[in-house]
């Protein structure tokens, strides 16, 4: 007689509180599978994802392009470091650089190491071609920012969730408000300015859409004043909005494009820096790098993750799907239903508590129903599946909310 044990979701939830740190506080459900726009627990309960992993998983759950060249390249070659050239790299460069329209591309690993890739390339590019004096250089951000959680990039966030309890913090960034073209025009006339830092669309802000035309204008103010404008993409970038880039609504071409999450279709961590020569050489060798960044293995998936995206067009899949989602949405009979905004795959929810019952408590509920969501800033819940979604499925996705949200009338 065999004797069999059978590991509960509890268990597994349990072992991460023991042995993990304790700096996530994750929806309670265990996933174990994932295919497509669906993910199934550890008891086989199958649910639609409409966070993808922070917009990582664009192209989808196990891609099967992504995942066979992930394999056919493990099987050949993962790692060299930059100490030498390998046979993949120089492929992808010029790859991702044309795809992009950028004459150079210097590949690291994860979000924030590329947004603190830009930092550093700003600041060079403001000493050594726009002449601001040595350690004077200063960066324009905006309120209510998320580029990631180092230190220097918490030094410029404004909010205490973020940076509280982590100084002192990194110097050089000045504040402004989002969506505010007065403002940064009043603090480009500092000439020690390098850069101009924003995301198009705030998302873990609670997907705060701009207005139509701000991207433009602070993209003129910044050529005006011999600024770069750096656009952090990293959530918004690879189709997420209903274009390649959320920057290309606006025709807006950065100095400095970041990216970064689903340029590996969620596979392994991948981001990636352009900008054209002017700028990009300013960094020289030995002043920037990283061990894994470029290596063999991420040059394959990242390539056959933005294939999928061009072949599949995803981008106008976002755009299609997006729009139905939100007239969805938008017809929900809730008084919790504040308000419903986004542009394309991106999207949310602002939730008016009601009885006591908070943005989380309706997450749980449409988790019960089928469908996984988490809050931001705990009165919005952030809408975003794989851009592989068809019709039929946002509107089974768009039922179950409108079933969720009538369970609270």
């Amino acid at each position: 007689m065999t004797n069999t044990t059978t590991i509960s979701a509890q268990d597994y939830m349990n072992k991460e509180a023991k042995y993990g740190a304790h700096n996530y506080h994750p929806l309670p459900v265990v996933l174990d599978r994932g295919e497509g726009v669906h993910v199934w627990d550890t008891d086989g309960k199958k649910y639609y994802d409409f966070l993808s992993a922070y917009s990582a998983v664009n192209q989808g759950h196990c891609h099967p392009k992504i995942i066979n060249a992930m394999v056919e390249q493990a099987k050949k070659l993962t790692l060299t470091s930059r100490a030498f050239y390998n046979s993949s790299l120089g492929d992808y460069e010029e790859f991702v650089a044309k795809y992009f329209g950028y004459d150079k591309v210097l590949p690291m690993n994860t979000g924030a190491e590329a947004d603190e890739t830009a930092l550093k390339l700003a600041r060079k590019w403001g000493y050594t071609k726009k002449g601001i004096p040595e350690n004077q250089a200063k960066i324009i951000v905006c309120d209510g920012n998320f580029h990631g959680r180092t230190i220097t990039i918490v030094s410029m966030s404004t909010d205490p969730e973020s940076y509280a309890g982590f100084g002192p913090f990194t110097p050089g960034f000045t504040v402004i408000p989002y969506n505010d073209t007065q403002a940064l025009e009043k603090e480009l006339q500092d000439p020690n300015v390098a850069a101009f830092l924003v995301e198009p669309i705030q998302g873990e802000a609670g997907v705060y859409v701009p207005e139509h035309g701000y991207l433009k204008k602070a993209s003129e103010l910044c050529k005006k004043h011999n600024v770069l404008f750096i656009a952090d993409e990293v959530q918004t970038g690879i189709a997420r909005t209903g274009k390649l880039l959320a920057v290309d609504h606006e025709d807006v071409r950065p100095d400095i494009l970041i990216l970064g999450k689903a340029i590996s279709g969620g596979a392994m961590p991948i981001s990636a820096v352009l900008a054209d020569d002017d700028i990009m050489l300013c960094i020289k060798p030995g002043e920037h790098g990283s061990t894994f960044g470029g290596n063999p293995l991420a040059c394959k998936v990242a390539q056959a993750a933005l294939e999928v995206v061009r072949d599949e067009k995803l981008a106008e899949n976002a755009e299609e799907m997006g729009e139905i989602f939100r007239n969805e949405l938008k017809a929900i009979d809730s008084d919790m239903i504040e308000l419903v905004r986004g542009k394309g795959l991106l999207n949310a929810v602002v939730i008016k508590p009601k009885n006591g019952k908070t943005a989380w408590d309706v997450c749980m509920a449409l988790r019960d129903n089928g469908l996984l969501a988490k809050p931001t800033h705990s009165h919005i819940i952030r809408f975003a599946p794989p851009l592989v979604i068809n019709k039929e499925q946002i509107l089974e996705a768009a039922e179950i909310i409108k079933k969720t949200m009538t369970e609270f009338q």
